[in-house]
């Protein structure tokens, strides 16, 4: 789907020629979702009041819902899939009429290009971080074998002593709140207080053992 965009100043970002090529080419395919994914954006970087609590009303309505209705895992993976091509097929459709112009502003383009370059930013690094692994498993097996076994042990526990749907309930609503305690430096502020207090502690052994 084509748009215009209004003439104005477009803000260039420092990146590499390949990671350009990737943004572009996944402004491309994202091309007839642009009007919802800044919509999300919005409301993911809780841009009013009311955003936050509306997440998590949303996100705990579908899962009373899925509770209420108790799926099979098939039956459930289905209807997401289901849910997942419907989306795709209708949302480039409807969105232009539900948002109005298909004419955007500069801002807006340049927001979109944001994201997308976010998402490329993203996937690399969770690439990377899959090939740090095999690394470790190559150059220390050992080590690879242990991190290994006891993070999937962790997990494993964690599993166990949680039911699986209030498990995904707690992650998804994590991963959604979680743009927008970045943004509002929630994540930080808190990660300082501990810090903070990890070196007081630090100390406190330090004089003790003096």
């Amino acid at each position: 789907m084509h748009r215009d965009v209004e003439s104005g100043p477009v803000i260039a970002l420092n990146v590499d020629p390949a990671q350009a090529a990737e943004t572009a080419s996944l402004e491309e395919q994202l091309q007839g979702w642009g009007e919802v994914m800044l919509m999300a954006d919005k409301v993911l970087r809780w841009e009013r009041a009311w955003f936050p609590p509306a997440i998590m009303g949303v996100v705990s309505l579908v899962f009373l819902t899925i509770y209420y209705l108790d799926p099979s895992v098939l039956s459930g993976v289905s209807c997401f899939v289901m849910f997942l091509c419907l989306a795709d097929y209708l949302v480039p459709i409807l969105a232009p009429r539900i948002f109005g112009s298909n004419k955007w502003t500069t801002e807006q383009q340049q927001r979109f290009h944001e994201i997308c370059n976010n998402l490329v930013k993203t996937r690399r690094r969770a690439v990377g971080w899959w090939r740090r692994l095999f690394t470790l498993k190559e150059e220390k097996p050992k080590m690879y074998f242990m991190t290994m076994i006891i993070s999937l042990a962790a997990v494993a526990w964690v599993g166990q002593q949680v039911h699986n749907l209030l498990l995904t309930y707690l992650i998804v609503t994590f991963v959604l709140l979680l743009p927008g305690l970045n943004q509002h430096g929630i994540i930080s502020k808190y990660i300082g207080m501990a810090k903070r207090e990890i070196n007081k502690l630090l100390k406190q052994k330090e004089k003790k053992n003096e």
